[in-house]
């Protein structure tokens, strides 16, 4: 998508969202250059909120404004590394991220609903304690289905069960590259794969594997007492030419 029409795209998609949602937002910047992450290199942002705050003695759309900027040439690097790429799909799922980033500083709600979030999830699940299990969504997305919880990056992968029983190797990419592992045995409802060996650290890769399930049986598990299964396992990633 060239620039000019990723820009006409990326206004008619802000104005669609609805009012309520953009309340003290100033408005949305496209920027032509690409904007490399500051810690993953190959690994480009898309979007970002930048909010200021002013002195009151009380919060809201007054004295917190934010302009959401989003980064042209960040989808085009990305595009170019991903033949499914969905500019449309992604300049939505872009929007609305950094909209939440806005509501969450309006609200003053980051302690609950930020990395911040995120990180006490993590204690717990290495306490082997209850915890969300999509706790990783609460960090920053830094790509389409990957998400950053400072040194951590979780990479989402949404799978139908009779799709999984059929491939033999979990494929996904990271910095441009092409990776695969090992199928593990069980899908569960989520399955978090870490990855040991075949990727420098920083960061500490994780797949996750989230079995795609009908609002019936999210109804039953959330509401009806129902087990949600939840896997673990190691694995070493082998790059795919």
């Amino acid at each position: 998508m060239e620039f000019d029409a990723f820009e006409k795209e990326s206004r008619r998609v802000f104005d669609e969202i609805p009012e309520g949602f953009r309340e003290g937002v100033d408005g949305l910047t496209v920027h032509r250059r690409a904007l490399g992450h500051p810690r993953f290199p190959g690994v480009y942002t898309l979007g970002e909120c930048v909010t200021e705050a002013y002195p009151s003695s009380w919060e809201g759309p007054e004295t917190v404004r934010s302009v959401v900027l989003l980064y042209w040439g960040s989808f085009r690097a990305l595009a170019a590394m991903d033949p499914g790429f969905d500019w449309r799909d992604q300049i939505w799922e872009t929007l609305t991220h950094e909209l939440r980033h806005h509501l969450e500083s309006l609200a003053d709600r980051d302690d609950l609903v930020g990395v911040d979030y995120a990180m006490e999830q993590i204690f717990l699940r290495r306490e082997g304690l209850h915890f969300d299990p999509h706790y990783y969504r609460s960090g920053d997305r830094i790509a389409p289905d990957t998400y950053a919880v400072e040194d951590e990056v979780y990479i989402e992968q949404t799978w139908k069960k009779a799709a999984f029983e059929r491939v033999e190797r979990i494929t996904f990419s990271w910095g441009g590259r092409n990776y695969e592992t090992v199928h593990p045995v069980e899908l569960g409802d989520c399955h978090y794969i870490r990855i040991l060996e075949g990727i420098r650290r920083p960061p500490y890769i994780e797949l996750v594997l989230v079995r795609r399930s009908s609002w019936r049986e999210k109804f039953r598990k959330r509401f009806a007492g129902g087990g949600f299964e939840i896997y673990e396992s190691d694995a070493v990633a082998h790059r795919v030419e």
